[in-house]
């Protein structure tokens, strides 16, 4: 959950991108960092293996506003994708104030993307979590690609709750913003929630 500082008057907040392998979650940030001011944004922390998937996480500072006087933080971090990497997907879970599952659209990805949806789900409640309690979104990425499924069959098979969704062509920051965006109003609202009880 978020963290305040008052010292600072620094509302810090963590988003995590997950998906499975390869759908797009690190390219995301690296658009979102390469296009950001350099006065609204940390270093970008990658860390990667020879074959550029992601091993751990990503991490992206990104200051986007005040609440109350306060600045707010977004921390941005994505899992890995590869199922090995679970116990870092919980790890990085931890904490977590909102969440952004990237969708691979091809269509022999989509068994990928309802098993990555289904270990969120269960990643999640076994940290005291639920997916359906959580500022989430979705974005379907990879519409460009010939064999993209419709985003129907997509929304079909993944957005049950008909959580807000966007789509994306992340290299072409196509769909990046308007999901950080919806997933950062999501969080605020929640925050200005909490802090008027």
């Amino acid at each position: 959950m978020s963290f305040i500082n008052y010292s600072s008057r620094e509302i810090n907040c963590k988003i995590v991108y997950y998906g499975p392998g390869l759908c797009g979650k690190t390219t995301n940030l690296h658009y979102i960092h390469k296009k950001v001011g350099p006065n609204m944004k940390g270093k970008l922390i990658s860390l990667s293996t020879e074959t550029e998937r992601t091993l751990f996480f990503d991490f992206l500072p990104l200051s986007l506003g005040e609440i109350r006087g306060f600045r707010t933080r977004f921390h941005l971090y994505t899992v890995p994708g590869q199922v090995f990497y679970d116990a870092s997907r919980k790890l990085i879970l931890k904490g977590v104030d909102g969440v952004v599952f990237v969708a691979d659209s091809q269509l022999e990805r989509m068994e990928a993307n309802i098993e990555s949806l289904d270990n969120l789900r269960v990643n999640l409640a076994e940290q005291g979590y639920d997916l359906d309690r959580i500022p989430f979104v979705i974005q379907y990425n990879k519409r460009d690609l010939p064999n993209a499924v419709p985003v129907e069959e997509l929304r079909r098979e993944l957005n049950y709750r008909n959580v807000p969704e966007w789509n994306a062509i992340a290299p072409q920051g196509v769909g990046v913003f308007d999901t950080l965006k919806s997933v950062a109003r999501l969080v605020l609202r929640e925050l200005k929630k909490g802090g008027s009880r």
